[in-house]
């Protein structure tokens, strides 16, 4: 059988939330001042505001989430891919992800060049390719960061966008930061957010997170910096909605007719070498 773990979770290789790594800190650019207010005729000058503290922006918009009991949104995403002499195309896909706290979430992907779904029960993790009409189950009981944690460490899968719905979302983002920068006040499609910017040792991400008493999520570009001609991930997020209705059936899988599963393959059999065949030498035993 053919090895199946790169495609496995391509709906999802968000790359968002994830990078471990360390590494000396980069120099940091300065943090733009923010604009001057004018004071008018006969007043004193007014101090020009504070600058937010990116993690701090990043930290509401995690607590906000948290406080969920259930949510869904959409997303439209654009991936580079590199070929000749570091040349690109871009790719889409629409997404829609659905979650129900502690255990239960799905994510139904539809693009240029994948269509897929990946759903999560409170005991299995499930991957389904449409396309090609196989999926892969991951047996992972408890709740979405044991799964994803699970996902991760012994199948080498990070599903970025799925970590909205774990507790440990911050986590993964402040984990290994080399450098954070509040850019400004920036609109995504019409909505007023902070613009993040935050290095890693091997990926740069912005963040725009939604100004105001709802910190949400509308916009991520990632960008692989050690990769060649260093490719980008983007997406738009936004239909957020916090009172869906949400069928049970929605986060149970049912194989369709003749779809074949298939295997995920672990980081470790995955890495580890075939064991070398020995031959035997005339004259003698081998």
């Amino acid at each position: 059988m053919r090895r199946k773990g790169h495609w496995l979770l391509l709906i999802l290789a968000v790359i968002l939330l994830g990078f471990s790594g360390s590494g000396a800190a980069q120099e940091k650019a300065p943090a733009p001042a923010p604009p001057a207010v004018k004071a008018p005729p006969g007043c004193p000058a007014q101090e020009p505001a504070s600058t937010p503290d990116p993690k701090q922006v990043v930290q509401q918009m995690c607590d906000y989430l948290k406080n969920q009991p259930q949510f869904s949104f959409k997303a439209e995403t654009y991936n580079d891919r590199v070929y000749a002499e570091g040349r690109k195309l871009q790719y889409g896909m629409d997404m829609e992800a659905f979650f129900r706290r502690p255990d239960k979430f799905r994510i139904n992907g539809s693009g240029d060049r994948e269509n897929k779904e990946l759903i999560f029960d409170g005991e299995n993790l499930t991957l389904y390719d449409k396309n090609r009409n196989h999926y892969g189950v991951i047996e992972a009981p408890g709740d979405m960061d044991a799964a994803l944690d699970k996902a991760h460490k012994e199948y080498g899968l990070r599903v970025g966008l799925a970590e909205l719905g774990a507790n440990r979302c911050c986590e993964h983002i402040n984990q290994d930061l080399t450098h954070a920068l509040y850019v400004g006040p920036s609109k995504v499609r019409g909505v007023l957010c902070h613009h993040l910017a935050f290095d890693k040792k091997n990926v740069q991400f912005q963040l725009w997170v939604e100004a105001g008493d709802k910190p949400l999520l509308r916009k991520v570009v990632v960008t692989q910096k050690k990769l060649p001609y260093a490719p980008q991930w983007t997406a738009f997020i936004s239909d957020w909605n916090f009172t869906p209705q949400l069928a049970d059936n929605l986060f149970t899988f049912t194989p369709p007719e003749e779809a074949q599963k298939i295997k995920f393959i672990p980081v470790k059999e995955a890495t580890t070498p075939a064991p070398k065949e020995t031959t035997k030498k005339k004259g003698g035993a081998s």
